[in-house]
């Protein structure tokens, strides 16, 4: 990434979703962006790690835990194979758990706070669709810009 989130909506304005959340930095990338792929859940972690096992190709994966911190939705095994697997970052409208470890690794992670306690692994929720939270809209495909700042997401 090379704008800063400030100097590519000062840029880039109107064709650009400012996501109002605040969410904390806490992996060891504090600048990333890349293509969306997305992951809706609800306290549930196993489609999230299914999906960065596969090949990020510098994507950002933006999951949708419904903002829920009764549980994470991330690791630091789950984290260790997105950096693997060459994952740009990961957004996380929910909790993680190993923060510490996880500011250790080359990947991008916002997320809402911590929480120790595991989440299920059933698998429910739905990959690759159209998720919206904070009044902002993810399509996959489309570009996430994420810093210090926030999160910006291309319209």
């Amino acid at each position: 990434m090379t704008l800063l989130t400030a100097d590519l909506y000062d840029e880039r304005g109107e064709d650009l979703q400012s996501v109002p959340l605040q969410f904390h930095t806490m992996g060891g990338r504090t600048r990333f962006s890349g293509p969306i792929r997305t992951v809706t859940c609800l306290e549930d972690n196993a489609l999230v790690k299914s999906v960065l096992a596969t090949p990020g190709d510098g994507a950002v994966l933006v999951v949708d835990g419904g903002g829920s911190l009764n549980s994470a939705l991330m690791g630091d095994m789950i984290a260790d194979s997105a950096v693997a697997n060459g994952w740009a970052g990961v957004v996380i409208n929910g909790a993680i758990r190993d923060r510490v470890a996880i500011s250790d690794l080359d990947l991008g992670v916002k997320a809402l706070g911590s929480n120790p306690r595991k989440s299920a692994k059933t698998g429910s929720g739905v990959t690759d669709a159209v998720v919206t939270f904070a009044g902002v809209t993810f399509i996959p495909g489309r570009t996430i810009f994420c810093d210090e700042d926030g999160i910006l997401v291309e319209r």
